[in-house]
């Protein structure tokens, strides 16, 4: 989310989102590896599991946080939900022209989830940050509930509430993760009320600050990009190891 409704970006929102990026591009590259193209036969072991599936949060509390900063939240949030949705379309196609299996198909995934949150915010952005905070809690313990339940109707998935052989390569449903966005909420408006930087006295333009700071800037470009090159040097070694 950019920051534009300030005079100045806070660095240090750039940089963390910056930072999370690797872990995100490492993620899906081990997806690719080893569940697309089947390059590696690797048994994920549990702690794999946890860090899989709690990454992502730490985008959306992340976001939380930058939405009390910035200004235009709709429509920032129909921006990155339309990434979400370009993301559906290209999975949708590879599972059309049989380049994947069903499970491929991103129903709403981490993009869908930040922008709805985002559209949201304004319900949210005036209540007192007790309520949010124990608001946000309670999403986020139903949802991590919701995890080990399965249901007999198809049409909550957004919710978190799966059916039997749901299966997605993307899916943060709105429990847990508009509570993670929520108490990220609450960090932005208790930690940035005055709506400037934590540290400044840290030199921001010295290199590695600067090289996180642009990605984090430009995270929302970075994430559709890198999965298509993925794919592209997937491909390319799937076609070396025919030869």
């Amino acid at each position: 989310m950019d920051l534009r409704g300030q005079n100045k970006r806070i660095w240090e929102i750039d940089f963390l989102r910056g930072l999370l990026i690797p872990g995100m591009i490492l993620i899906h590259l081990i997806y690719d590896v080893v569940e697309l193209y089947g390059f590696v036969d690797w048994k994920y072991p549990a702690w794999y599991f946890y860090f899989k599936n709690n990454y992502g949060a730490l985008f959306v509390m992340l976001s939380g946080v930058s939405v009390t900063l910035g200004s235009h939240c709709i429509r920032r949030g129909l921006t990155v939900f339309a990434g979400g949705m370009i993301c559906t379309l290209v999975t949708g196609c590879m599972y059309a022209f049989g380049m994947a299996n069903r499970g491929i198909i991103i129903y709403f995934g981490v993009l869908h989830c930040i922008g709805v949150c985002m559209m949201l915010w304004p319900v949210f952005r005036r209540w007192p940050v007790w309520i949010l905070a124990a608001v946000g809690t309670i999403l986020a313990v139903a949802g991590l509930y919701l995890r080990f339940q399965l249901f007999d109707f198809p049409w909550l998935v957004i919710f978190g509430f799966v059916f039997p052989g749901f299966s997605s390569s993307d899916y943060f449903p709105l429990m847990p993760n508009l509570g993670y966005f929520l108490l990220g909420g609450v960090l932005g408006k208790v930690l940035y009320r005055p709506k400037r930087t934590l540290f400044p006295r840290v030199n921001e333009g010295c290199a590695p600050i600067r090289a996180m700071g642009f990605c984090g800037r430009h995270s929302l470009l970075i994430y559709l990009l890198h999965q298509p090159i993925l794919a592209l040097i997937c491909e390319g070694i799937a076609l070396i190891r025919k030869l």
